[in-house]
């Protein structure tokens, strides 16, 4: 039988990702994207491989969300002429964007806002939310065809998350760590290559932000290749060994979490003085000396 962790979720082979070929995950090449006149990404150049548990940290404004919308296709860089395209995921540069978005599981804080609205059909039941994560919609089901298989494993990864009892919630009635969990089953219950987790526990208080933390990291350990992007030093957990500096729409450094996690290279991120400590593989950031003001809050 399959151990649980302290948050409920079974730490079973059942999570392990969809067999891929050794292609990375993204590859940019010198990508540039502009909105509303402004380089949100300048150049990127850049390689996470599968496998390769990565963090992008930057403050706001750094371009984050841009690089996460390259990744499933939401953005496309300025054309170039010969040479590599400048952006691949799984080792194409042509996807049906409906595809990619099935074999890349996201929870965001954008995506939970959308699923808690609703939609034209109404409000969106745990399950349905789930179900959806097979189409990559927004919870809508109306105009595809949901199999007897498909529902067995939306039940399956909403009890390996310990979250059986919100199937026939309500989105809107759930707490915003409800939600989350909700939407972590949605992102891997069709086996995504990756998992991307865009600031993922905003809006969590103490002690839902800790369960879902524990969460991830089981995700993690099972295989499935996490890209965390946020500028929360704080959710950076132990298994992510790699972390990439973003500021201003480029890459400030790329290299070993232990390299990169410290007062020098944070201070230049931040633009301010920031002190560093290691707590059992979590880092702390703070401004300066201050004790109670941690980078990001």
């Amino acid at each position: 039988m399959a151990a649980v962790l302290a948050t409920g979720v079974k730490t079973s082979s059942e999570w392990a990702p969809r067999q891929s070929s050794d292609h990375p995950v993204l590859v940019l090449t010198d990508a540039t994207v502009i909105k509303n006149d402004v380089r949100v990404l300048d150049g990127l150049t850049l390689t996470i491989r599968a496998g390769e548990h990565t963090a992008i940290l930057g403050p706001n404004g750094a371009g984050k969300t841009a690089l996460i919308n390259l990744l499933t296709h939401d953005h496309y860089p300025l054309a170039r002429g010969d040479g590599p395209p400048p952006v691949e995921v799984f080792g194409a540069d042509r996807w049906v964007v409906s595809t990619l978005r099935s074999q890349l599981g996201v929870v965001s804080e954008d995506l939970q806002r959308d699923f808690v609205r609703g939609h034209s059909a109404g409000r969106i039941r745990g399950v349905a939310a789930v179900l959806s994560g097979f189409f990559a919609t927004k919870g809508y089901l109306a105009y595809v065809t949901v199999t007897p298989v498909m529902r067995q494993q939306a039940s399956e990864a909403l009890a390996r998350l310990g979250a059986s009892h919100l199937a026939d919630r309500f989105l809107d009635e759930m707490s915003t760590g409800e939600v989350r969990r909700v939407l972590i089953a949605r992102a891997l219950v069709a086996q995504p290559r990756a998992l991307i987790l865009d600031e993922p526990t905003a809006g969590l208080d103490l002690v839902a932000r800790q369960h879902f933390l524990e969460l991830v990291r089981g995700i993690a350990q099972q295989g499935t290749t996490l890209v965390l992007v946020t500028h929360h030093v704080e959710e950076i957990i132990p298994e992510i060994r790699r972390v990439l500096l973003l500021k201003q729409g480029r890459i400030l450094d790329a290299g070993a979490k232990e390299a990169l996690l410290t007062s020098a290279r944070l201070s230049q991120l931040f633009d301010e003085s920031v002190s560093v400590e290691n707590r059992d593989g979590y880092y702390f950031a703070r401004l300066g000396r201050d004790e109670s003001q941690l980078i990001g809050s």
